[in-house]
């Protein structure tokens, strides 16, 4: 038998069954950079023509 308050360690991929290949972060930056783009344009197109 094991002993309980022994930690047991598994690797990340192993615990998930899966694999984290990292697109997130791609799809927030760009998101990111979008909403940017579209909030400045919102706020400096009203201010040359109105």
């Amino acid at each position: 038998m094991t002993d309980q308050d022994e930690a047991i360690h598994i690797e990340d991929d192993d615990a998930r069954a899966a694999s984290t290949p990292g697109i997130l972060r791609y799809v927030l930056g760009i998101s990111l950079f979008l909403a940017v783009i579209a909030m400045s344009l919102v706020w400096i197109i009203p201010a040359l023509y109105g």
